[in-house]
């Protein structure tokens, strides 16, 4: 975590996080920075962008980039079904929506159950595929899940 991180985490006793998952992971993003969560749209293709890029949709007259966060993290394909979603966030003013596998909760974790990934794990995102400049920490749940926390920053940062 960077001290701008640090600072805000030492201000507050708790996060208040989405969860979502991808695969068989659990993850996280903190609820502040979700402009909202929807069900999936028709995307239109766009050609010569990166390889995660699922498209452009219309939003509410917007058209807004969409990233397919399986295919950012080298998770294995999977179709859209009714439990997919798309979380739109907007990191700097922009509006873009990731495609999860489903959107579980609003969760309120205490920030003392929120660790900076260990050195050992950090070469390996946490046990995931997933680079760990991805990744702003890792929470621990109450039945012993661990919750990947993610860095919307620099996920979304070249979408």
């Amino acid at each position: 975590m960077d001290e701008a991180d640090e600072a805000i985490r030492k201000q507050s006793d708790e996060a208040i996080l989405v969860i979502f998952t991808l695969d068989s992971g659990l993850y996280g993003v903190d609820v502040s920075q979700v402009r909202e969560i929807t069900n999936m749209r028709d995307t239109t293709p766009i050609p010569n962008t990166s390889y995660y890029v699922d498209g452009v949709t219309n939003l509410r007259g917007q058209v807004t980039t969409v990233t397919d966060l399986r295919r950012k993290f080298g998770l294995p394909e999977k179709d859209k079904d009714d439990s997919s979603r798309m979380i739109v966030v907007e990191p700097d003013g922009v509006p873009v929506g990731m495609v999860v596998d489903s959107v579980s909760e609003v969760l309120r974790m205490p920030t003392k159950e929120i660790e900076a990934i260990p050195e050992i794990l950090a070469e390996s995102a946490a046990g995931t595929d997933i680079d760990s400049e991805y990744i702003k920490g890792v929470g621990k749940l109450n039945g012993g899940e661990l919750l990947i926390l993610l860095d919307l920053e620099k996920v979304v940062a070249a979408a």
